[in-house]
């Protein structure tokens, strides 16, 4: 299995003490930032634009993870990789799961030295995917509902996770397998046994001493 990583979410960043948080942040073992763009029609929600991803990129040493929960991917991509995104996922369900568009959008990402990778929603079977597996960098697996943190953790969501690493070692790729949703003191654990080496983790890791959270999540 890949080197584990935690990408703590700025989702849950306490912005009325931002400076704080992210000097404690720097001073973690937290090596991702993970950015959840959502323009407020795929989802529910909206939250950042890459302004606020280049503000961040001048202050933090983290790798710049963009998760893209947005109608039109095949646009924002590259607007957010000009911002310094490092790495780009999008979810399958913006793209009509349409294989080729998908494959053409990873490899303009791959194209502009970025990672890259697909997000599925909690519905949508994983194994649609299987031929793309040798494309990408990593896979994100929903263990919530995309638009909104601080929810529970579905725990059926793991048979994905199982499953990508089945696929994985008998075809032996590298991709990371990412999971994202209800990440905490307890829930990690049963990701990282079912294979995941990435791991996003909110509400956990700002609601408390965050050097401290993000250490517990590498034990």
């Amino acid at each position: 299995m890949n080197e584990r990583i935690i990408a703590p979410s700025i989702l849950s960043l306490d912005y009325s003490d931002t400076k704080a948080q992210l000097e404690a942040l720097n001073q973690s073992q937290a090596q991702w930032l993970h950015f959840d763009v959502m323009d407020g029609h795929f989802v529910p929600n909206i939250t950042f634009g890459p302004d606020i991803l280049k503000g961040f990129k001048k202050i933090s040493h983290q790798l710049m993870d963009v998760h893209l929960m947005v109608s039109d991917p095949e646009m924002y991509a590259p607007i957010f990789i000009d911002a310094g995104a490092q790495c780009v996922t999008f979810h399958t369900e913006a793209l009509d799961n349409d294989l080729n568009r998908i494959q053409t959008l990873l490899e303009q990402i791959r194209s502009k030295g970025c990672l890259c990778g697909f997000v599925v929603k909690p519905n949508t079977p994983i194994e649609l995917f299987e031929t793309l597996l040798d494309k990408v960098d990593l896979v994100l697996i929903m263990s919530v509902e995309p638009g909104f943190g601080g929810q529970s953790f579905m725990e059926e969501m793991l048979d994905k996770v199982r499953w990508l690493d089945q696929i994985r070692n008998e075809k032996q790729l590298s991709y990371r397998i990412e999971i994202d949703g209800g990440i905490n003191g307890e829930t990690f654990r049963k990701a990282v046994d079912a294979g995941c080496d990435t791991l996003v983790a909110g509400s956990y890791v700002f609601k408390g001493d965050i050097p401290e959270k993000v250490e517990s999540l590498l034990r």
